[in-house]
This record gives structure tokens, sequence and C-alpha cells, in this order.
């Protein structure tokens, strides 16, 4: 809908659809676009949320939704001429909406979440199959974006080795550009024409060499970076004559003629404006255009307990047996571990590696994050091992179950930061969840954290529950202790009898008009 709005306003020159559609682009670059380029906050509606509001693990950010906004942004550009909406347009190119298909080409991501916890995988197709038909269709628009023509001016915009031919004022004009971009800065565009012509040749600086991440103050660099942007005409550097975020070169263009462009990729730390609470004390990293995350498989399996602090020297290294070829960022982070009395922290400090955002999720499942904590009080140290921890999980209805035991705790019973099991859409229905221990053991308790999202959704916490215990291949009650409880927003504790099995099971019956979910169940 903005693209047509966008294209109603150059096509009318209508000064209404003009304001409506500035103030929304401006709206979204300001307050709802993540560092990735994605867009849509909430799955809830598949929508935008309020100003500012941007979680991480939650993030929709539909690969559809990326390649719209990449289609919006370059009908802004053409509405404006403006070299803004070509810095959107890459960002989501190179980072949220190649994200959504993997490098195989034949499985998908739906949402493009900035963090996970080992819950996600590409899939090869889904129910509503619009992202892989969106993707196969934007993979051969690409070339379209990367130059463009107003009468008697040329724009270069996007670094891509590529060739165009072009009629200027009755001439043909061809350029093509040799460049390694976005891993390496210099991009050198030749010219071939039959005569000389006059012509204007606007080269776009991309505002991430300027110091500005994006239009607008809702990602800033730590620190501003005092390297130079070079840009050279057969060889002889000239001042850059910037208009609308583009250097002007206007001359007569004769055979032979190049261009070259020298763009500094140094590692910048992006932080978000202060409204933004999900990042709050966190940092992410860019190189170019290349947003860049933590992987489990480079970090020693953990990413959560990882703290990045400003002092942490960072280097970048091209990586031609990974991915393809990508470049990654290397460095020392300090990794925060539980002792065994739970509540001291071991500090140990590790190697660290980075890569881009778009290839996450290659290489099995596990922890992720684009943002990383800059102070250890944001990061969670890796707990130690429990019973549970250790079991394998299990769960009727062919429910993923990995979340019961991921030890990770819940703020209230509607917390939806962290994977969380529910039996939704069933309601009423008896179900169960299981633990099957590595051996055999001698257990007297367990703590239930249930989930419900009262308000929001449709789970409830159950009618009622009961512990059960294996005894050679039969399921037996456990003696009590203690009652059963249904509370939200803590832990229901129960004690029984002391048994020793190989497997315990928790039965639970739902509400007749309600589901029911469990965040957390712990062993003892």
């Amino acid at each position: 809908m903005y693209s047509g709005m966008a294209d109603v306003a150059a096509l009318t020159g209508s000064p209404d659809y003009n304001r409506a559609i500035d103030r929304i682009w401006d709206n979204v670059v300001s307050s709802k676009l993540y560092i990735t380029g994605g867009i849509g906050a909430t799955g809830s509606g598949e929508a935008f949320g309020e100003p500012y509001y941007l979680p991480n693990a939650t993030a929709y950010a539909e690969t559809c939704a990326a390649i719209g906004n990449a289609f919006w942004n370059f009908r802004m550009f053409l509405l404006h001429g403006d070299a803004q909406y070509i810095d959107v347009l890459e960002r989501i190119m190179y980072n949220g909406l190649i994200s959504g298909v993997a490098l195989s080409g034949d499985l998908f991501f739906y949402p493009n979440p900035l963090e996970s916890f080992g819950q996600h995988k590409r899939s090869p197709w889904f129910t509503c199959a619009c992202c892989p038909s969106n993707i196969s269709r934007f993979m051969p628009s690409v070339p379209g974006y990367v130059y463009a023509q107003r009468d008697d001016t040329i724009y270069v915009n996007l670094f891509i080795d590529s060739k165009v031919n072009l009629d200027i004022q009755g001439h043909k004009i061809t350029l093509s550009q040799e460049t390694k971009y976005p891993w390496k800065g210099a991009v050198k565009i030749n010219l071939d024409s039959e005569i000389p012509v006059d012509f204007s040749l606007n080269v776009r600086i991309p505002g991430w060499a300027q110091n500005q991440p994006v239009p607008s103050r809702l990602y800033s660099y730590l620190q501003s970076s005092e390297e130079d942007v070079a840009l050279k005409v057969n060889g002889e550097k000239i001042p850059l004559n910037m208009e609308k975020g583009y250097a002007v070169v206007r001359r007569v263009w004769e055979k032979d003629d190049t261009i070259e462009l020298d763009l500094p990729l140094t590692i910048r730390r992006v932080v978000s404006a202060q409204e933004v609470e999900a990042n709050a004390g966190r940092v992410a990293l860019q190189r170019g255009p290349v947003v860049y995350c933590a992987e489990w498989e480079d970090n020693n399996g953990q990413v959560s307990n990882l703290v990045l602090d400003d002092s942490v020297a960072l280097a970048a290294e091209y990586r031609s047996d990974l991915f393809d070829g990508v470049t990654v960022i290397n460095g020392e982070v300090l990794a925060l571990y539980q002792k065994e009395d739970g509540t001291t922290i071991d500090r140990k400090s590790q190697t660290f590696t980075a890569i881009p955002y778009y290839a996450w999720a290659h290489r099995g499942q596990g922890e992720m994050a684009v943002w990383l904590p800059r102070e250890e009080s944001l990061a969670r140290p890796l707990p130690q091992p429990t019973l549970a921890s250790q079991s394998k999980a299990s769960a009727s209805g062919g429910k993923d179950a990995s979340s019961l035991n991921d030890q990770r705790e819940p703020k209230n019973s509607i917390d939806r930061s962290f994977p969380y099991l529910h039996w939704w859409p069933r309601k009423g229905t008896v179900e169960w969840v299981q633990y099957d221990f590595p051996s055999e053991q001698v257990v007297s308790l367990v703590e239930v954290y249930w989930f419900d999202d009262t308000g929001r959704g449709e789970c409830r916490v159950p009618q009622s529950w009961r512990v059960l215990y294996k005894k050679n291949d039969t399921w037996k009650p456990v003696v009590l202790e203690e009652p059963y409880g249904v509370e939200k927003d803590r832990y229901n504790r129960v004690k029984f009898t002391p048994v020793r099995t190989k497997a315990l099971r928790l039965e639970i019956t739902l509400q007749k008009e309600f589901s029911a979910g469990i965040h957390e169940w712990k062993v003892k």
C-alpha cells in the first residue's frame, strides 16, 4: 500500500499524498525499524508495535515485510531522488531480507528474529507460502535497483559487479562496476561512450560511511569514525560535492573514463535510542552495510552469557571456508558462568566471533543474538546443570518440549520473552509432559511455572494436574505431602513421598474453554 501511495504521489504530484507518505516513512524509520531493516514487531496481527517497541526474541520482522519495505523505499527514492531511501533499501537487502532464505536457496524463514534460544530453523515450505514466492520474485529484481536515470543524471545506488546500457541525449552510454563490496570498500566504475557526453553522475555515499547508520536518531554509532570517503576520477582525487546523499560529478564524460570510490569498512558499534527498552545497555556490530550476530557455534555453545565491553578490541577476518565466503569479526570477550553454589559468578575470558546476521541458523539450532550486553548485569550466567536440564523432555500432541528444562526464568506467567510450551488450540483436554532421566533417580519434589496469557490469548492455568512416576512400564501417581497448585506468576511446588524411577510425568487437565502451557518444570 505504501509503495502504491508513493507511486500516486510521484505520478500526480499530489501534496496531500506527499505529506502523508513522508510522515509514515519518517515514523517507521524513526521508531519502528529494526537494525536489520526488518519491520513488524509483533506477530499478533502481523503488525507494527508502538513507537520504539522493538523486541528481539519475539520480533516478527516477516520476510515478506522486508521485501515490501524494500519496494517502498525504492519508490520513495524515485519520488524524491534522495539517497536516504537507498540507505534503508541496502540495509534491508544485506540483512533482514536475505536472512529469510538459506544459502542453499530451498529453506526459508517466515519471521526473522534478532535473538534465538535455539528454537528456530528454516523450513522448505509454509501453509501460507508467501515468503518463498516473494523471495523468488525479489531476487531477479535486484539489478533494477543498482542504477537509475532522470534526464541527464545517472544515479549509482548500489555497489555490485554489474553493467548497464543507458541513453543520454540520444547517445549510448555503458557503465560497468568492479567491486568486492560489501567485504571490501573499493568500487571502480568504468565508462564507455560513443562520443563525449555532458551529464551528471551521482554516486551514493552511504549513510553508514557518514556516521549515520539510519536516516534518523533511532540508531547511532558509539563512536564517530574519522576515516574519509575518497572519490577519484581518472585516478585524481576530487572533493565530494554532496547533494541529497550523492556525490555529484558533472562533466563531459569520454570513453574509458573511470570513477573510483573508496569506502572505509571499519567495525562499528551501534547503539539504540534510549527509548528502545529492549536494547538498553546493549550494542550491535556492523561493518559496511552488514549487521552481525553472535551464534552458539562460534562461541563455546552459548551467547547469552557473553559481555562485549566497549574496550574489547575487534578485528575483521575474511573466511573463504565459511558460508561461501564471509568476513567475520573476532575478539576476546568475558563469559559468565554460575558456580555450584548457584549464586557466585565465575568470569572467564574467551574468544569471540560474530558472523553476518543473514547467515545464521545454517549449522544447527542454538543461541543467537544481534544485540549483546555491554555490562555484566545484562548477561545470563550459564547455569549449572540440573536433573531437569539433563533429562529428555517430551510432551503430548507432538509439542516441542525443549523449553521445559532450558533454565530460563520467566518474569511472570504471560512472559513471552523466552520459548514456552503450550497446547493451543486444544481446550479441555488431558495433556502430559514427561522427563526421561539419564539414569534411575530418587525424586520427591517438582516445581511448575504455568503459562497464562489472560487478556491476550486463550491459555489459562489448568483445571487440575498430578504427578506420575514410571514403575516398570506402568505410570503410577505419587503420594502427596502437599496439594497441587495452579497459581499464576510463581512456581507451584509439590512435595511427595520419594520414589525411585527413570521417568516422571505431569498429567494436566485443561479448563473446559481454555488451553494451557508451561514455562519451566523443575525436579528435585
